[in-house]
């Protein structure tokens, strides 16, 4: 069977979707295709098992229903058996309704009756974790997911990583990358002074420091540098999404808050640490190996909010760079 999966937004949740696309490839017969917005479609190229993605042209938050109507058309002629919908809301079901494919599943979610005629109702107790989720839809109702569950993996391209060595003026050996971003807010963030601290260990133990991170991430890493005489390069804003997973695979270690680029890295099977706040890796933890969770657990904590509702950051705040540096 031809089988489309509707793909999510947030980089981190996307990698974990391929621990779907795993297991519906177990199934040589299955030609698995994507459909992702622009943040996140690039990663499906990256992703075993993945045929083919389709870029939806709407941004986060965007309803864009001549958009979504526009690529149905061209989907609609895929002969695609099913589609699993991977995002709860409305909107992400609308493609595969309105391309007529058979069979589409999914979540319950924001009450898309209509929409998906194969819908499920989640037992969060029995599928605590987002890969569970994923991955439950793969199979009928009721159905034992299979162990051990398969891990995310993303490829690197080693030409295109050496090519942004020499275009950034790197020095590739003995690097440790800190990622000290996370788009859903604050309240995942470490505080840059504890990044600062550790980046002045890294570099006082002969390391290189790479600090990758979005544009909305330079602020935080300009204050980092600013608390770093030497040995410390400030990427942050000057890579794409793929320039990042590329430059991650030289890594010999990586700091990072529960952020999607912490699921790229463990997704390349760096040796990663990350640093939980207001989620929880009970939920959502780095899945590989070589990942180690550092967490300051206080009675608010995990809130998942996108800010501290009580104004003080105790989980993070609080968490002493030493800690982390003592894992490295």
């Amino acid at each position: 069977m031809n089988i489309l999966v509707v793909a999510p937004a947030w980089v981190g949740d996307m990698v974990m979707a391929h621990t779907l696309v795993s297991l519906l490839a177990r199934d040589a017969q299955c030609r698995i295709d994507m459909v992702a917005p622009p943040a996140t479609a690039p990663l499906a190229g990256r992703m075993p098992g993945v045929t083919k993605c389709w870029t939806l042209e709407a941004g986060h938050g965007e309803l864009g229903l001549g958009k979504r109507r526009t690529l149905a058309s061209s989907l609609a002629r895929e002969d695609y058996g099913q589609a699993i919908v991977l995002p709860n809301s409305f909107k992400s079901a609308l493609v595969p309704y309105w391309a007529h494919v058979p069979k589409r599943t999914g979540w319950h979610g924001e009450s898309r009756f209509v929409l998906l005629n194969d819908r499920r109702r989640l037992d969060p107790d029995r599928y605590p974790l987002m890969i569970e989720r994923f991955m439950a839809l793969a199979l009928p109702p009721g159905e034992t997911l299979p162990r051990p569950y398969p891990e995310p993996r993303l490829s690197a391209d080693p030409a295109r990583a050496q090519a942004l060595v020499r275009e950034l003026g790197l020095v590739a050996s003995g690097v440790t990358v800190l990622c000290p971003g996370a788009e859903f807010g604050p309240a995942k963030r470490w505080p840059p002074a504890h990044y600062a601290a550790v980046a002045r260990h890294e570099v006082a133990a002969g390391r290189q420091v790479w600090l990758l991170g979005s544009p909305g991430d330079a602020p935080a890493c300009r204050e980092i540098e600013a608390q770093v005489p030497r040995g410390l390069v400030n990427l942050a804003g000057r890579t794409r999404l793929l320039d990042a997973v590329d430059l991650l695979s030289l890594a010999d270690r990586v700091v990072c808050n529960d952020s999607g680029l912490m699921h790229v890295a463990c997704a390349l099977d760096r040796p990663v640490v990350a640093v939980f706040g207001s989620t929880s890796p009970d939920f959502t933890p780095p899945l590989g190996a070589r990942a180690q969770v550092v967490t300051n657990p206080v009675p608010c904590s995990p809130c998942f909010e996108r800010e501290c509702p009580l104004g003080h950051l105790d989980c993070l705040a609080r968490l002493a760079p030493e800690r982390v540096i003592e894992v490295l």
